[in-house]
């Protein structure tokens, strides 16, 4: 199993909760509190991850990590796109310096 492949079907069960039950599904309440909620939980994930990146304690880093991109896909999921359109944006920027990825946006 590779990271692709759980990527891509948490992306699919992500976007099969837009119309459950906000009663028996967590992602279906963020969905039901809208991007501002989704938003707010990215945020405070992101603050764990930075101070579990402080504290340097790997599993907690990897934790917090984890409820990031599922936070991340969460989002993605509300506004109709799936881990596949970030991918493909991956693919694009891959062999590309950063430097010259971030200008090319400005222009």
């Amino acid at each position: 199993m590779s990271t692709h492949d759980i990527l891509h079907r948490l992306s699919d069960t992500l976007a099969s909760r837009r119309n459950a039950d906000p009663e028996t599904s967590y992602t279906a309440q963020l969905f039901a509190k809208g991007p501002d909620a989704i938003l707010k939980k990215i945020g405070e994930e992101c603050a764990e991850l930075i101070m579990a990146g402080k504290e340097g304690k790997r599993l907690n880093i990897v934790w917090e990590s984890t409820d990031v991109i599922y936070h991340i896909l969460v989002l993605l999921a509300f506004y109709g796109l799936s881990i596949e359109d970030v991918s493909q944006e991956m693919r694009r920027r891959e062999g590309i310096s950063g430097i010259d990825e971030k200008a090319s946006r400005t222009k």
